[in-house]
């Protein structure tokens, strides 16, 4: 029976998706890629490729210096979506610009120096197939690499980092996840949808440029004289992400996947997400506009100002989860370093606590699977709700040896204490401090455990992250 009830699901999605393919792929294009101006006169000729060689050796690992950005963006967006890319910018040290469909009007002038540099992107209208596009408008958004590489200030560049405007980097992770790779190779580094509908539309095998990915120098030398014979060769295509992907496979390149590179095809509170961020360094937040605020009680701007504050203290353990238990109360700690702490009135193994709570929603509705991952649905259950405390302020101890991050209760669950035979009810607890070590980076994949310290007063939980002894059981 079991059986049958799946196959029946499978192919009552397969009819859905058949039937609504058309609509979701014009609707999810229009979504993600708010209408920008079309292609005006004012901008500039179709150019000649400049192929500037980058003399870079592989004798020392990736730095910053050697990342350049090529963030799109349009006029009519750029005022609200500004602050998103000022939050992890940094003037004097990361390189790169932001292209956009036209000047900048004279409200956007002068144009400061906290924003990436300016560039106007290079007229696509008298290209040959221009008008035989199914989205012209994404001709410019894929050609943005083509109009960066062509600039040819390359010097020492070792990889191309595409994103948008409301594309928010963890710059010091995303180093520390380039640097894995050579980039005299050719390398197509992204992470596919959270969504099942979206990869199902375009592909399970393609880089979001929303999420951000990064191409090798040597690939995108070899790419950007053939982006515009990938247009002759699939003027059908609705996305330039789409057309990246399909012109890299062309050329035998294939997706590596980086599971910290986060697409957010997802509505609503994505806090369940964040909380439970795989053991992976995370590269990228994205589609802030859709979604709540990730903190409460400050609107979407705020919030994300508010996350940078952990981020410039440690990204390697940012959003980090490391979970331990009071045994004595009966109580599992969920700490999202940085973020959240979730404390549950029971004992519930780490292979259960890892799975995010499904505090968000699709970006579409439809028959199951919705998402790329295992998720944990909300429920009443006092023994299995979180109490949740969100990340108040941090700062440095002990000659800044000690981390101290301080989380502040959300609010009250409103649900009954946990009945199970010797627990205590978390009610009272209205802060969480955890202490971490300030001189040593969290390794990548590594996890980290925990102790649930004597308490300062009956309000307050004290945490201290620590190494994992061998053979540990987090359960």
């Amino acid at each position: 029976m079991k059986h049958r009830f799946r196959s029946r699901s499978f192919v009552a999605l397969g009819i859905l998706l058949a039937i609504l393919s058309p609509l979701l792929l014009i609707f999810y294009t229009f979504l993600y890629n708010p209408p920008c101006n079309e292609p005006s006169s004012h901008m500039l000729s179709p150019m000649v490729v400049k192929l500037s060689n980058s003399t870079e050796t592989v004798n020392y690992p990736t730095n910053i210096s050697h990342i350049k950005f090529v963030l799109v963006g349009c006029t009519k967006t750029w005022l609200t979506r500004r602050p998103y890319t000022e939050a992890w910018w940094r003037p004097n040290q990361t390189r790169g610009n932001i292209f956009m469909d036209s000047p900048p009007p004279k409200e956007f002038l002068p144009w400061p120096k906290t924003s990436p540099p300016f560039q106007l992107n290079t007229d696509a209208t008298k290209l040959p197939v221009y008008p035989k596009l199914a989205n012209p408008i994404e001709a410019r958004i894929f050609r943005s690499v083509l109009d960066s590489f062509s600039l040819g200030d390359n010097q020492g560049v070792r990889w191309f980092v595409m994103a948008d405007d409301d594309t928010v980097f963890f710059i010091d992770n995303l180093v520390q996840v380039l640097a894995k790779y050579d980039h005299t190779k050719q390398y197509y580094v992204g992470m596919h949808s959270e969504s099942v509908i979206s990869n199902f539309l375009f592909a399970f095998d393609m880089a979001y440029g929303g999420a951000g990915y990064a191409l090798s120098y040597s690939l995108v030398e070899q790419l950007a004289p053939l982006m515009n014979d990938c247009l002759e060769r699939y003027p059908f295509m609705h996305t330039s992400d789409h057309l990246t992907s399909s012109c890299l496979f062309d050329l035998g390149v294939a997706l590596t996947l980086e599971r910290g590179i986060h697409q957010i095809d997802l509505l609503g509170d994505i806090s369940g997400m964040i909380s439970a961020h795989p053991q992976v360094p995370i590269v990228t937040l994205h589609h802030f506009d859709n979604i709540d605020p990730i903190f409460p009680n400050r609107n979407r701007t705020e919030a994300v100002k508010h996350l940078m504050k952990a981020a410039e203290i440690d990204q390697s353990r940012l959003a980090q989860q490391t979970i331990c238990y009071d045994k004595p109360m009966n109580w599992s700690v969920s700490v999202s370093w940085g973020y959240s702490v979730h404390i549950y009135e029971s004992i519930i193994p780490r292979s259960i606590l890892k799975k995010p709570l499904e505090t968000f929603k699709p970006w579409k509705n439809g028959p199951p699977p919705l998402y790329m991952f295992n998720t944990r649905l909300l429920t009443n259950d006092a023994c299995h709700t979180p109490h949740v405390f969100f990340m108040e302020y941090i700062r440095k101890l002990n000659g800044n040896s000690v981390v101290l991050t301080t989380y502040r209760r959300k609010a009250r669950r409103r649900l009954q204490p946990c009945f199970v035979p010797g627990n205590y009810s978390a009610d009272n607890i209205l802060r969480v401090r955890v202490f971490s070590n300030a001189t040593v980076r969290k390794e990548a994949g590594k996890i980290d455990c925990c102790n649930v310290l004597h308490m300062a007063d009956m309000n307050v939980m004290n945490i201290k992250l620590r190494n994992c002894r061998k053979g540990e059981i987090i359960a």
